[in-house]
């Protein structure tokens, strides 16, 4: 069985250095994979539809590279966690003000992707904070698993997800893949080894501006 390496999960350090340069493709294409269901289901969960969701999400992701090199710059901004969930909960105030919008005009995002609206304009303080903390958890743990299952052979995977994930007798998940009951229980002890490990990756490389 072969198993990756420590460092198989980027840091958010080095991921948001390399964002600096809106070139790089692959770079962004693993941030938006990496948080756009965090935004996603935060918006759907502060009152959005599905199709004003997508659209926070999309505007959220054009304010992190318009401000991607003020967040650099500027100590007063704190966490890249706490830095996010503001420019998504002012997308989402956005789209909230698009659908009571007297002129029926679209507003124009590029003049606020910056801009705080109106604290009565946005959800709930409080339980906008519960909401992201538990979305960012969650988020945590799928990029983790996602992230794991890269990198472990499919069947060992396939252990794994059968019998903590399904919950399925050890003695059936070696029945169904023609292994012993032992191998079940060390696919199991060595992915959930390496998802602790990505999540304690994911957690201690928040970025922490100091």
């Amino acid at each position: 069985m072969t198993w990756p390496a420590d460092d198989f999960i980027p840091t958010r350090y080095s991921l948001l250095s390399r964002l600096q340069n809106w070139d790089d493709h692959e770079s962004w294409r693993d941030f938006f994979n990496t948080y756009w269901r965090l935004i996603y289901s935060f918006a759907l969960k502060s009152g959005l539809t599905d199709s004003e969701a997508q659209d926070a999400v999309q505007e959220t992701i054009i304010s992190v590279a318009r401000n991607i090199q003020k967040f650099k710059r500027d100590p007063t901004l704190g966490s890249f966690k706490g830095w996010l969930r503001n420019l998504a909960r002012w997308r989402i105030a956005d789209q909230l003000r698009l659908r009571t919008n007297v002129a029926g005009r679209p507003m124009d995002m590029a003049e606020t992707d910056a801009t705080e609206p109106d604290p009565a304009e946005l959800p709930d303080s409080a339980a906008a904070e519960a909401i992201w903390e538990n979305e960012w958890r969650v988020n945590l743990m799928k990029v983790a698993l996602a992230s794991v299952k890269s990198m472990v052979r499919e069947e060992h995977y396939q252990m794994f997800d059968l019998y903590v994930i399904q919950q399925w007798p050890a003695s059936r998940v070696a029945r169904t893949m023609e292994v012993s009951v032992g191998q079940v229980y060390l696919a199991k002890y060595r992915v959930l080894a390496l998802i602790k490990k990505a999540v304690r990756t994911l957690e201690t490389s928040e970025i922490q501006i100091a």
